[in-house]
């Protein structure tokens, strides 16, 4: 009986057990995974919006030196950092949708750097309209990199929503396992007890009612059923002592009845 009450009892917690482990493991997997992808996808925003105001400074600059002529510095530009940071778009971003984008902003911003380069000339010529040059030629390549940029920003938002996405579903599928244990978990603690109501409770009661019947009324103990553990033996050895000490009453019973003086008192 303890071997079967103590199988049944580590059968659940076993199954409990495993249960939280896959859970915990799948969620640690998922949860490093969609991790990564979500502080590459911040990162990105941030480089994408720094690649922004740089150029939005730019052609400000160019802007206030077109409207006064006698400045003698030229803007500067970080050429170097600027292309980098697009070499870093294009390579973190696992998206195949993000990486046309980050080659498109790499070409509007060649094309515009090769306007922006004609500056110099455009100052020291007497025959070109600075203003003309600016508001004709180089604006319209600034709004196609701004556009690719904002273009390429909204991408990465669209690819982090994914992400974000993926992992609330992912959050959810790693606890499938727990869940399940759960309700295996409860079947079998329902199955457990109807097989402890029906194969110890049940005759516990029966032979508790049968001692009752045999002290109280005298009736032979006669209960039986099927089983080989420690409950039929104690079964077993009940009736076998209840047989003895009815044989002994009956032994008595008769002793006193061939007790000499019994026959003339009666």
């Amino acid at each position: 009986m303890r071997a079967k009450l103590t199988l049944s009892l580590s059968a659940i917690a076993a199954i409990l057990l495993i249960s939280s482990i896959i859970s915990v493991m799948e969620y640690r997997s998922m949860s490093s995974y969609v991790s990564d992808l979500i502080a590459d996808d911040i990162s990105s925003i941030n480089v994408a919006r720094r690649l922004g105001d740089m150029s939005n400074s730019y052609n400000l600059e160019i802007l206030a030196v077109i409207g006064n002529e006698s400045v003698s510095a030229l803007p500067s530009f970080d050429d170097a950092y600027f292309l980098s940071h697009c070499d870093t778009l294009r390579s973190s971003m696992a998206s195949n949708t993000i990486k046309p984008l980050a080659d498109s902003v790499v070409y509007s911003y060649s094309s515009y750097m090769l306007t922006a380069l004609e500056l110099q000339d455009v100052l020291l010529s007497d025959f070109i309209d600075s203003r003309a040059w600016y508001f004709d030629r180089l604006q319209p390549r600034y709004e196609r990199l701004n556009r690719d940029i904002n273009r390429l920003s909204s991408a990465i938002y669209a690819d982090l929503e994914k992400n974000s996405a993926t992992f609330e579903s992912g959050f959810y599928r790693s606890i499938i396992p727990g869940i399940v244990a759960v309700g295996v978990g409860l079947l079998l603690v329902i199955m457990l007890l109807v097989f402890l109501l029906s194969y110890y409770v049940k005759p516990v009661y029966r032979m508790l009612d049968a001692l009752k019947n045999y002290r109280s009324l005298g009736k032979r103990y006669n209960v039986s059923f099927d089983g080989d553990d420690q409950l039929s033996e104690l079964n077993e050895d009940i009736t076998e002592l209840v047989g003895e000490n009815l044989q002994l009453r009956d032994r008595i019973r008769s002793m006193r009845a061939k007790a000499p003086g019994t026959e003339g008192k009666e």
